[in-house]
């Protein structure tokens, strides 16, 4: 069966600037496709094409194998909820919804029912006479929900949709929308710049960057086995060490008089790389442990901070690599593991997934940490 919804190298352009570079995705019937990127990476711009906000200027767009790019928005049969909701404080809940069916030739029972019945699949039964200012944060954002999906959609895009919610109630509400997505079973493109999110709302999520896609794949795909570099620092947190590649794929890496071999799954982009090539191997915090200055195969450092998450203590280590010092790396482990100012060793733990080996982006710059926009427990 061919993909429900297909993106075939769309490609869009502002003011000479290339906002989207020949994007091509596949979504199933009823799936869940997050798109998650930094501010400037497309991701709005192709849902905004998806939509029919904006048309591309190459490319074509399919869902359920009709092109859809000659149509007008309101012909796509696709429901929207934006960032910002858009309700209407002065009509009540019901009337809010009823607003999405304006125009579709429905008897007012019609209209009624498809009201009651979007209401009660966004778990609201019951509100249809309430005021929007009588009502949750939480609450609004299912009422937007429940008005996109009144005119039942083939396809469910969200723009943000939990941007505007305090982080408090912002957990919760990701639950309920995710539970209702699930009951509808509706094709579905949400954007976001949050990782959590992504993780939590997508089946599988696709990463841009600079109208690039990098990577799409199911969560654990792109925390665990990351494509490129990007992915690796965009999705949670990582370090990365530069070092040479031996032949056996083992990663060399410069140590207080002299060096330790320690080893990762390579990325694809060094497939047929050559021994000696100039790589980075980056690891997750939990992948890390703590040891005693000088212990085997371990990189010599001081801790230069340490930060108490609750669930997890992160030490920043400043590594002494002979004529490379200043790298840094960040290391989970219990909240007694060390202290600021303690001289430790670094060795690969045995949590975790295991590092992962890029082609070095500038051989002769310090390795350092990178973290995301939002942090993951993954």
């Amino acid at each position: 069966m061919p993909p429900f919804l297909v993106l075939d190298g769309l490609t869009k352009t502002f003011a000479g600037n290339p906002v989207l570079r020949g994007l091509h995705l596949e979504v199933e019937q009823g799936e869940v496709l997050a798109l998650l990127g930094p501010s400037g990476s497309g991701k709005t711009t192709a849902l905004r094409l998806i939509a029919g906000f904006e048309t591309p200027d190459a490319g074509a767009l399919r869902i359920d194998g009709e092109d859809v790019i000659p149509l007008p928005p309101e012909r796509r049969r696709f429901g929207m909820v934006f960032q910002h909701y858009a309700l209407f404080p002065h009509l009540t809940v019901g009337e809010n919804v009823a607003f999405g069916l304006a125009g579709s030739g429905l008897s007012r029972a019609e209209r009624e029912h498809r009201v009651a019945t979007s209401l009660a699949l966004v778990d609201l039964p019951g509100f249809a006479g309430r005021r929007v200012g009588e009502i949750s944060g939480g609450q609004q954002q299912r009422v937007a929900l429940a008005r996109a999906l009144a005119p039942e959609p083939r396809v469910l895009l969200l723009d943000e949709p939990l941007s505007n919610l305090d982080p408090s109630l912002r957990e919760r509400t990701r639950r309920e929308l995710r539970r209702a997505v699930e009951r509808v079973g509706i094709t579905t493109v949400l954007v976001t710049h949050e990782q959590d999110e992504a993780f939590h709302l997508g089946d599988r999520v696709a990463v841009l960057q600079g109208g690039v896609l990098h990577q799409v794949g199911a969560p654990e795909d792109l925390y665990e086995r990351p494509a490129t570099r990007f992915v690796a620092g965009f999705v949670g947190r990582a370090s990365g060490l530069a070092g040479t590649l031996e032949a056996d794929g083992a990663v060399l890496l410069p140590a207080e008089g002299g060096s330790v071999r320690w080893r990762g799954t390579l990325a694809p982009e060094l497939e047929g790389a050559a021994a000696g090539s100039a790589v980075e191997l980056v690891v997750r915090p939990e992948s890390l442990a703590l040891r005693g200055a000088g212990a085997p195969e371990s990189l010599t450092g001081r801790v230069i901070e340490r930060r108490y998450a609750g669930t997890a203590t992160f030490y920043l280590v400043r590594l002494e690599q002979g004529d490379r010092n200043g790298a840094e790396v960040e290391v989970a482990a219990g909240p007694s593991a060390a202290g600021p100012g303690d001289r430790v060793g670094v060795v690969p733990g045995e949590a975790g997934p295991p590092p992962r080996v890029f082609r070095a982006q500038n051989p002769e710059g310090p390795s350092g940490v990178s973290v995301s926009g939002a942090e993951t427990t993954t």
